[in-house]
């Protein structure tokens, strides 16, 4: 009776130990075939650790590099302003050593004396305008104030499609556009249409303090009233 109680365990047996060899087989395949894809890719993990840390010191180098070389350029430009005349001043600017941001803050501060040489002020804003590889921000500026130096120079359509472009929503100089694209709008006899525009700016919260004052008074000089008062400061 033992013997035929024990026959069919011992088939049980048989037939699970099979199974159990086979899922060891397989797990050990597995391991072998991580370790052997890592002995043949692990060097690319390690080029990566490497390459984060790599990163992570040349981000740091760069940053300080950047720094001194701003500093430098800081210190040039204070001591070229330091200089008597105008003209020497111009000079002095010109000689500083300068590579691409830096290069339109001297340009727009060689274009800063129009009174003195309108012309070189002028060529100087155009150059800066016409840079491409500087940032649209100084690019805006330039032309900006190229209109206004340039004025009746040029005409009220060139002006306008000059300014509209820098008047679009979420231009840096958006505010100062629309106030001198105000201006053309009274050099084009339609005051109506330049009162209105200059109302919407003493409510337009992007456009500075000042440039709402002078809003409202250029709105009374025009005959106009002010709905809300601008923010004194």
């Amino acid at each position: 009776m033992a013997h035929q109680i024990t026959r069919p365990f011992e088939r049980l047996t048989a037939v699970s130990n099979p199974e159990s060899f086979i899922d060891e087989v397989t797990e050990e395949v597995r391991r072998d075939r991580l370790f052997a894809i890592f002995r043949k890719y692990g060097w690319i993990g390690v080029l990566i650790v490497l390459g984060v840390v790599g990163g992570t010191a040349y981000n740091e180098w760069s940053k300080s590099k950047e720094a001194a070389r701003a500093q430098a350029f800081g210190d040039a430009v204070l001591e070229a302003m330091d200089v008597g005349g105008a003209a020497q001043r111009r000079d002095a600017l010109a000689s500083v050593a300068s590579d691409g941001s830096q290069k339109a803050i001297l340009e727009l501060l060689l274009a800063s004396d129009p009174a003195e040489n309108r012309a070189e002020t002028l060529a100087a804003l155009a150059s800066l305008a016409a840079d491409a590889s500087q940032p649209q921000s100084y690019r805006d500026l330039a032309i900006l104030r190229h209109t206004i130096v340039s004025g009746a120079d040029m005409s009220v359509a060139d002006r306008r499609a000059a300014l509209d472009p820098i008047a679009a929503p979420g231009r840096p100089f958006r505010p100062l556009a629309l106030e001198q694209l105000a201006y053309l709008m009274i050099e084009d006899g339609k005051a109506d249409d330049a009162i209105a525009a200059l109302r919407s700016l003493t409510q337009d919260q992007e456009a500075p303090a000042g440039l709402r004052r002078r809003a409202e008074q250029v709105i009374v000089a025009l005959g106009g009233t002010v709905d809300t008062v601008a923010d004194a400061g």
